[in-house]
């Protein structure tokens, strides 16, 4: 009689004071009631009345029974459509998380899920609820709880963003403190968990910074940076320092300025890591300085240190990720460096053009990519004439790779300063002595410069040189399957930026020359050949975003070019599945 609407809440209070064990037996039917009576009153003179009973009930509940049927009950409704059923069932909860005198230690990690999953819901008064209630069960937590909890946090964060629809943020995280309730965890694991467990929990806190807005991590920073910084000067192994400083470079992105009063120890600790045996934390180490350097006001040391660091380097692996470093500073900021800093740093970086090693050749030739622009006009123009667009076929090759290195980098990071002193046939021309070459090396990094270029001419409303794209589009019957796989990738590249850039398609005298090779690409015996040609086709066509770009594309083509690519759609690119091109499949002077 008690659960049948009108619900007395009142009387039900009265009753579980008293009732012991066996209100557990309705437990079920009792919660229901008391949450249609809540949503009914929502709004009204009567809630807080209705709310200060229905807590009473729940309050009432210590015996583990009780206590497995609240939990599962209140969480199962917490996700309802029925939106002031849910926002009773959440205030149900946190009253319950915050007061009660049951032990609810064995639901923690059933708690965690279901709230933080409640972190992506809409109505910001569940939200704001839900984030009391997650609160108040970490804050019953004690510090081997807080370490052993690290894996289940993890998975109810991934669980909850894979449910978010297309946004990169999670509203829960987005309010102010957001991560706060959480946070607790991870820091308890960085300082005092064993090894696996700090790098888990720094890849952990990765997760959940990427999915907070950088307002809501505000409170948070000086609690986040001060454990990790603390992890990185001690001697743990490569992984764990490696997942530190993603961590670290995803905190500085998102929040800048306000690790400013950390910047002498984080600059202390990543120069520290460039140096690091391991080249994964060096290099990670150097895409932490990339954040850095944006906050820095004085950077000409750091320039300097790493600089030298490059010169007396004797292990090329260490040369080159230190090359790497530096090109990392210098592409957000190479405006911040002094003129005699940059000329300095022109004049290595040229010299390591012509160095033994082929790998220092095109990290050297990346740095300075990057550095053209920040040049001013008369050292530009002599470095372009000097040793990017002047090219010999009687040169020693290894000069020659260098410089075509170079001439590609140029067209990727300044391609506009390039065609202020170059003429787009000269570059084309430059090119395509480099794609005749014999030498495998050459080849290739000539088809990142032709992609590069056409890139930017079609975005930037030029045109591309036939002359260029048809002995480009040839190398499909190269004799290496390394250069037919790059000619694929280069197209498809092509295809992703201008589609990135404005939606478009490549234009129809650009295309036609291309398609039939890529077709006949699909029909390569080498298995990575016939996957490159087919990922380059569905960038052309635009395929996974409609049969819009097929339709232009077989109307450009004659019939038997059309019945083939018709074919071609039908046995394999409908069921491909489509993978994107990396920065440094078309860009090797990237290290990875």
């Amino acid at each position: 009689q008690l659960t049948t609407p009108p619900v007395n809440t009142q009387a039900l209070c009265i009753l579980a004071s008293v009732a012991g064990d066996t209100l557990t037996r309705h437990l079920c039917k009792i919660l229901v009631a008391l949450l249609g009576a809540l949503s009914d009153t929502a709004g009204t003179p009567e809630y807080d009345e209705a709310l200060s009973h229905c807590q009473g009930v729940v309050l009432a509940v210590t015996d583990e029974a009780g206590v497995t049927t609240i939990v599962d009950e209140l969480l199962q409704h917490s996700k309802g459509s029925n939106l002031g059923v849910a926002q009773a069932a959440v205030a149900l909860l946190l009253a319950f998380c915050s007061n009660t005198r049951a032990d609810y230690s064995d639901y923690v990690p059933q708690l965690l899920r279901g709230l933080i999953h409640l972190f992506t819901h809409k109505d910001e008064e569940i939200l704001k609820t839900s984030w009391l209630a997650l609160n108040a069960v970490t804050k019953s937590l004690d510090a081997a709880d807080q370490r052993s909890l690290v894996a289940d946090v993890r998975q109810a964060v991934k669980f909850a963003a894979s449910d978010l629809k297309g946004d990169d943020l999670m509203p829960g995280f987005c309010l102010p403190k957001g991560i706060q309730p959480i946070l607790p965890i991870f820091r308890e694991a960085v300082l005092n968990g064993e090894p696996e467990l700090k790098e888990a929990a720094s890849n952990g806190l990765t997760e959940v910074i990427r999915l907070t807005s950088s307002e809501a991590l505000k409170p948070s920073v000086v609690h986040v940076t001060g454990p990790l910084i603390r992890i990185l000067g001690d001697r743990f192994a490569w992984n764990v320092k490696v997942a530190v400083l993603d961590t670290l470079a995803l905190l500085l992105a998102k929040t800048g300025v306000m690790l400013k009063p950390f910047l002498p120890q984080l600059q202390t600790t990543f120069v520290k890591a460039v140096h690091d045996p391991h080249r994964g934390v060096r290099l990670r180490a150097g895409a932490a300085l990339a954040h850095l350097i944006t906050i820095h006001t004085k950077p000409d040391p750091l320039f300097t240190e790493l600089h030298n660091a490059v010169k007396v380097a004797d292990d090329t692996s260490i040369r080159d990720t230190m090359i790497q470093a530096l090109r990392c500073v210098v592409e957000p900021a190479g405006n911040k460096m002094s003129d005699g800093v940059r000329r300095g740093l022109v004049t290595t970086l040229v010299g390591l053009l012509t160095h033994d090693d082929d790998s220092t050749r095109l990290c050297a030739a990346g740095a300075l990519g990057v550095l053209l622009p920040w040049l001013p006009a008369d050292e530009l123009h002599t470095l372009l004439t000097q040793h990017v667009l002047e090219d010999n076929c009687n040169s020693d090759w290894t000069i020659r790779h260098g410089r075509s290195a170079a001439l590609f980098s140029a067209l990727k990071a300044a391609p506009a300063k390039l065609l202020d002193v170059a003429q787009p046939d000269e570059i084309s021309s430059t090119l395509l002595s480099y794609l005749s070459s014999d030498r495998l090396a050459l080849v290739e990094n000539a088809m990142s410069g032709v992609s590069f270029f056409i890139t930017y001419q079609l975005i930037s409303g030029g045109s591309v040189p036939m002359s260029l794209l048809q002995p480009f589009a040839k190398l499909i019957n190269h004799n290496s399957n390394e250069v037919k796989q790059g000619m694929c990738q280069a197209c498809q590249y092509a295809a992703e930026s201008l589609a990135a850039a404005n939606g478009s398609l490549l234009p129809i005298d650009v295309a036609r020359p291309l398609i039939p090779m890529l077709i006949n690409g699909t029909r390569e015996k080498n298995q990575v050949v016939r996957s490159s040609a087919e990922m380059a086709l569905i960038a052309l066509l635009q395929l996974k975003e409609g049969d819009q770009g097929i339709q232009v594309m077989l109307s450009a083509l004659e019939g038997g070019g059309r019945e083939s690519l018709n074919d071609v759609i039908n046995k394999c690119l409908r069921r491909a599945t489509y993978i994107p091109v990396t920065p440094a499949e078309i860009d090797p002077t990237l290290l990875t």
